[in-house]
């Protein structure tokens, strides 16, 4: 890769982080469609990608647990069952192109819906435990078969049922990305294979824009905004989805 492309990719990426992480995501999607898009091999692609979700991640659990957002009882739930469900999902070998395209649809249907909310509703509630393992769990399932940490398809489900208030919703999806992507990361490992140098290049564009993206979206941005950002996530990775690999 050339030094144009090499710059223009760490642009990319810091823009992935800072917009993703305002919304409680870390950009595993956004991060795979742009190198995709730049010719960047599988072997490089998905193992980068998931190292950059997890510094994102990081980052903004702890911004939004700062800004007093997070819920261990509302959390804890969804994750239980998503960790090996999602390790089940990234170990079986099907094809699975079809099946994208229609989720790259539902994200995109969600993003449009997005787009008209004008903030949060007056009132929630949380799922009761059962329901809220069982989303996990099939959640956790669809993160492994698509190579996404989940939180695409756990944000919008919570904010259209009114399980929490779009700040709640973005803490609670932070820390399950982050379960998830350390969960993949470890399968990866287990299987003998290295780290591509390619990531610690990428990685403080990553952290830049996640630090930016996730202490505006815990702070300073408001509602309308973030549902509104979170309407242009759920349009790159149901992009992602259906158009890469």
């Amino acid at each position: 890769m050339d030094a144009h492309s090499l710059w223009l990719l760490f642009a990319a990426v810091l823009l992935v982080a800072f917009l993703y992480s305002s919304v409680g995501h870390a950009g595993a999607s956004g991060y795979i469609a742009v190198m995709s898009l730049l010719g960047l091999s599988v072997s490089v692609i998905k193992p980068t990608a998931l190292i950059l979700n997890i510094f994102v991640a990081i980052i903004g659990s702890y911004q939004f647990w700062r800004a007093g957002y997070f819920s261990w009882s509302l959390f804890w739930p969804f994750a239980l069952l998503s960790i090996p469900a999602a390790y089940f999902g990234g170990y079986l070998h099907v094809p699975v192109q079809v099946f994208k395209v229609m989720l790259g649809i539902v994200l995109w249907l969600s993003a449009v819906r997005l787009f008209f909310r004008q903030g949060d509703p007056p009132a929630v509630k949380a799922p009761s435990g059962l329901v809220s393992l069982g989303v996990g769990g099939g959640i956790g399932f669809l993160s492994g078969l698509t190579g996404t940490g989940g939180g695409i398809f756990l944000t919008p489900l919570m904010l259209f049922l009114r399980w929490a208030k779009t700040r709640n919703v973005a803490a609670t999806s932070a820390l399950f990305i982050l379960v998830n992507s350390i969960a993949g990361l470890t399968g990866y490992f287990a299987g003998g294979r290295p780290v591509p140098s390619f990531a610690w290049i990428l990685a403080p564009a990553a952290v830049a824009g996640g630090v930016m993206g996730s202490y505006f979206g815990s702070r300073k941005f408001p509602v309308w905004l973030m549902q509104f950002m979170l309407g242009v996530v759920l349009m790159v990775a149901g992009f992602k989805l259906m158009f890469t690999k």
